[in-house]
């Protein structure tokens, strides 16, 4: 064996962020494997929560848009997810969701580079944003989208740069494989040939280093590894030099420069807070803030340390118990994000045998079993035990049972 398990316990217990671990609500006799689909729940947020609904709500009523500070939050939190993705204060906003970020960055970015008309979208990214960027071009017309990616006939990046490409939108982690590219080198790459770059950090924030300062835009969400909860606000990143210049197509009433004037025609505000614009959503935002107290405490150098050690750990464990099987990640932990995904024929019922054994992990299409390693609540006890019962549902092939061949609804 790689490793025992009274091994794990005692790097557990050497482990600098162990603590943080008693910050989080997990069910008893699980191994949480999918933080990177939904981070588990801060214990803190249910009381954050009823006494945002409860006083703030309950017994102030509208005053606590001023009192609470309910319509600064699209600010006020953007300013907190700020450092974990090496933005600036100033330069991210918190709101709406993915999809709808994706849209606004997108529009913003296009105009910028006028007379350039193609659009680089990766073939292999989480399919709302190439979804959203084929919206984006319908909407704004004459545009071309130009595909990379590892799909056959798909180009590579360098070969899709050219001096008629104005963006580029890329996932900094693949969701499937947990991929990772280098922010800095492709960003360098893609302005050098005069494009703008957006990056979708989605599975990243929280997981693993983000530095997104040289960059131009970039979206994300908060209720993965960052724990704001389902549905949690969203967050957009502008870069400073690019505030005065920009244009949020979807120009509502919050990102008007003085909205309480009421004026009949739209005037953007400064800066980032132009890209506001319906009414926050306060409930979501309070839980959100609850998880940020606990991110604000966390080294993120050890954050990074402790992923590579997790999944280096379970990818060890995973060649000895299970020889033969496929890993779809990077070995190189240098390339590779906070997640671990193998190739299986069958990985849906893997993947449904090992939840009824407390081994959470899910299934992406075609043949991909995801687990997610979230740093701050994860040990290396749960790699271990992860591992021999993941060796366990294939080596006795659990999965072959009929109910296990169901697909649920939401898989």
């Amino acid at each position: 064996m790689v490793i025992s398990r009274s091994e794990c316990e005692t790097l557990d217990e050497q482990d600098p962020l162990r603590d943080f671990r008693d910050e989080f609500t997990l069910p008893p006799g699980v191994v949480y494997l999918l933080g990177n689909s939904l981070g588990a729940l801060p214990r803190r947020t249910a009381a954050r929560v009823a006494h945002a609904v409860e006083s703030e709500w309950g017994l102030h009523l509208g005053a606590s848009w001023n009192t609470a500070g309910w319509w600064d939050l699209p600010q006020t939190t953007g300013d907190r997810i700020a450092p974990l993705i090496g933005a600036g204060p100033g330069e991210v906003l918190a709101g709406d969701s993915t999809s709808v970020n994706i849209f606004k960055a997108v529009t913003a970015a296009l105009p910028l580079r006028p007379g350039r008309r193609v659009i680089i979208s990766d073939l292999d990214n989480f399919p709302t944003d190439r979804y959203v960027v084929e919206g984006a071009a319908a909407a704004l017309g004459d545009y071309e989208i130009r595909d990379i990616g590892t799909a056959d006939g798909a180009l590579r990046l360098e070969e899709a740069l050219g001096d008629d490409v104005a963006m580029v939108l890329l996932s900094q982690v693949d969701y499937r494989t947990g991929a990772s590219h280098d922010v800095a080198a492709v960003t360098a790459q893609v302005q050098a040939a005069g494009a703008l770059m957006v990056w979708d950090l989605c599975h990243s924030a929280g997981a693993v280093p983000v530095d997104v300062s040289a960059a131009d835009f970039a979206i994300g969400c908060s209720y993965k590894y960052l724990n704001g909860g389902p549905g949690a606000p969203a967050y957009i990143y502008v870069a400073s030099r690019h505030h005065d210049d920009v244009r949020n197509v979807i120009s509502g009433w919050h990102g008007h420069a003085a909205p309480f004037d009421f004026e009949p025609h739209y005037r953007p505000a400064d800066g980032v807070r132009r890209f506001a614009s319906g009414s926050p959503p306060v409930l979501s935002y309070t839980a959100l803030n609850a998880s940020l107290d606990i991110w604000e405490r966390v080294d993120l150098r050890a954050l990074r340390a402790k992923s590579v050690a997790l999944t280096s750990l379970f990818i060890d464990l995973v060649d000895e118990l299970c020889p033969g099987l496929t890993l779809a990640s990077p070995r190189d932990a240098d390339r590779r994000g906070s997640q671990v995904s193998y190739r299986h024929s069958d990985g849906y019922p893997v993947v449904r045998a090992l939840v009824d054994r407390g081994v959470i992990g899910d299934y992406r299409e075609p043949d991909i079993i995801r687990f997610g390693f979230a740093p701050l609540y994860l040990r290396h006890v749960d790699a271990y035990d992860a591992a021999t019962t993941f060796a366990e549902v294939l080596s006795k092939e659990l999965w072959r049972d009929e109910q296990y061949q169901r697909r649920l609804t939401v898989t």
